[in-house]
């Protein structure tokens, strides 16, 4: 498919993406039209990982959420603005955002141990 060709993409109304946030994203919340998380960070560092991170599977995803951020959190906001409203793209892209930057190797008994629970090491405040 080329830029130019577009798919028709099913724009949900707000009633399924409420419901389907409960089920898939239960920490995203909708707002004006927008699909939303606020991500907690450590302080200024930690707020840059996490957008460094969204804008690597935006960019891979050639989907891109709008962002702010302040010391200590990241706001991410999707809505496919080709579509006028709320589609699978917005969801996919959610699901993948909330994949990585929750994710906590150390709970998942490999090899990789994550980020010890001490404060000099913490970055993301999870859920």
């Amino acid at each position: 498919m080329t830029m130019r060709e577009r798919r028709e993409e099913t724009v949900y109304d707000e009633d399924a993406i409420k419901e389907r946030l409960a089920r898939e994203l239960p920490h995203w919340y909708l707002e004006n039209g927008w699909i939303r998380r606020k991500y907690k960070t450590s302080g200024w560092k930690s707020t840059l990982m996490v957008i460094n991170t969204v804008g690597h599977l935006s960019e891979a995803a050639f989907h891109h959420p709008d962002i702010s951020a302040s010391y200590a959190f990241v706001i991410v906001k999707l809505m496919n603005h080709a579509a006028k409203g709320v589609t699978d793209k917005d969801f996919e892209l959610a699901a993948m955002i909330e994949k990585v930057i929750q994710w906590q190797p150390g709970k998942e008994g490999g090899a990789l141990e994550g980020t010890p629970d001490d404060p000099r090491f913490k970055y993301i405040k999870y859920d």
